[in-house]
């Protein structure tokens, strides 16, 4: 994702602004990233994200999501129609995967 796509689409809540967010106040727990004007507190899709971003920045990384915003947009769609999650952070691998399949 750049730094000005939407992490949290609810309530328009950028990459950059939860960077900065972070940076500036270090929180101890991901869940008080909601400070930062409401993120997570919607639909509840960008949750386990902003879980994975708070990790990476408890690393002392820089906070990323490698997905696009259209893939990240069109999961959530479809997070909203089964409630099911299409993807999901994988930290271990720096990136996203597709959850495991029963079959395999």
């Amino acid at each position: 994702m750049d730094p000005d796509d939407q992490v949290c689409l609810c309530f328009r809540v950028s990459l950059r602004k939860i960077r900065s967010y972070c940076a500036r106040e270090d929180p101890a727990v991901a869940s008080l990233i909601s400070e930062c004007l409401g993120a997570g507190t919607g639909c509840g899709w960008c949750v386990p994200f902003l879980k994975h971003l708070h990790a990476q920045h408890q690393r002392g990384e820089t906070p990323d999501l490698r997905i696009s915003p259209e893939q990240y947009s069109n999961a959530r769609s479809g997070f909203h129609k089964t409630g099911e999650r299409e993807i999901a952070p994988d930290p271990g691998a720096g990136g996203f995967q597709p959850p495991v399949s029963p079959e395999g």
